[in-house]
């Protein structure tokens, strides 16, 4: 099979730091958009995407693009796309989209549409009037933006934040691909040390552990192109033979979080044994107020509870007051902390080092770093 072009949906803010990951993973052709990042390679490189990309929502086959005001155009633009090369003749293909800003609005009718234009392109191909759907699951997904459209075929299943070791989260969870994506701003290395006053359910500090392991986080699930027929089961083995070769062993990483809540400390050391960072990741019950630095060269890395979930709004900016007296106690000490708080700075007490927007789900955040000391 010729290259597959692939578009990656990426958390808004995170699309730079997913396409420096696909170049290390050896990608071409990266091109980095709103929201998502385009790239292609063989097929491997597919399953590669899948089982090691830290920061992407998903890999998607990119069909193709085209404009369309009309159900006309989007059904004849649809039709015109090489289906065939990926679905079988006894293969579901279930449609499910979004559109943004489009006279193609109606997202039922544009399912409608774009079903019935595959099954048409399909039944010239097979020669079929019927299509049983029995077999393997593509699950086809389509944006219109602007009037472009975009047809893409899943090949992750569920998201690639689930990466298996959180089947249970507390009351705010991170999304794991943005916990991932403040590590790598960050900078883990294998012999980082690693503190998280508000750990909840471990996220940061397993996502750090990973990292500084090089431990592929999709190593130990499933995808939904493991059905697919175009690629043999080799490549899955080899390209997770190969993610296991390249885990780091000699790694004095440590990281150590702290909670007030006696259960968040219980789910970060039981998430941390399932993602198998149990013997880097330490957890205990305590309070930020409490909280004080090692001597040594140490990196914080936080995701304080703020007003939209856990707390209320005071709170919250009592809370950012009391980070800002502890956390500037010494210096060679490293501070990131996410936050959608326009005040944070004023209510901290410093003006960040730099500043970086990102998104945790729909709510627009700030990654505020303190790495300049005193």
């Amino acid at each position: 099979m010729d290259k597959i072009n692939l578009v990656a949906p990426c958390l808004f803010g995170v699309e730079s730091i997913a396409a420096d990951e696909f170049r290390r993973m050896g990608f071409e052709d990266i091109k980095t958009e709103n929201g998502r990042v385009l790239l292609s390679g063989e097929s491997n490189m597919l399953a590669r995407a899948n089982i090691c990309s830290r920061f992407a929502e998903r890999i998607l086959i990119n069909m193709g693009e085209f404009n369309a005001t009309t159900f006309t155009e989007l059904f004849d633009g649809v039709k015109a796309l090489p289906w065939e090369s990926f679905i079988g003749r006894d293969d579901a293909f279930p449609v499910n989209g979004w559109s943004i800003n489009s006279k193609l609005f109606s997202i039922p009718d544009c399912q409608s549409i774009i079903k019935k234009a595959i099954v048409e392109r399909l039944k010239t191909k097979y020669n079929l009037s019927i299509f049983p759907e029995s077999g393997p699951e593509y699950k086809i997904r389509f944006s219109i933006m602007k009037d472009a459209v975009t047809m893409m075929i899943d090949t992750s299943g569920d998201g690639l934040h689930k990466r298996g070791y959180r089947r249970n989260s507390n009351d705010a969870p991170l999304k794991e691909t943005l916990a991932a994506a403040m590590c790598d701003l960050a900078r883990i290395y294998s012999d980082t040390c690693l503190f998280d006053p508000f750990c909840g359910s471990g996220t940061i500090l397993i996502e750090a552990a990973l990292m500084a392991k090089n431990i592929a986080p999709g190593l130990r699930r499933y995808f939904a192109a493991e059905r697919f027929g175009f690629l043999d089961d080799k490549i899955w083995r080899e390209e997770r033979t190969r993610a296991q070769d390249l885990i780091r062993t000699n790694v004095e990483f440590e990281a150590q979080g702290f909670d007030i809540d006696p259960n968040a400390v219980e789910l970060t050391l039981a998430n941390a044994k399932k993602a198998g960072v149990e013997r880097y990741v330490k957890a205990s019950v305590g309070n930020v107020r409490d909280f004080t630095p090692p001597a040594k060269r140490c990196l914080t890395i936080t995701n304080p509870p703020y007003g939209e979930r856990l707390l209320d709004v005071k709170s919250a900016e009592e809370l950012y007051t009391v980070m800002g007296k502890q956390f500037l106690q010494g210096d060679g000490q490293k501070y990131y902390v996410i936050s959608p708080h326009d005040m944070f700075e004023d209510f901290y007490g410093k003006k960040a080092d730099k500043r970086r927007k990102l998104y945790n789900g729909m709510i627009k955040c700030q990654l505020f770093m303190y790495f300049k000391g005193k």
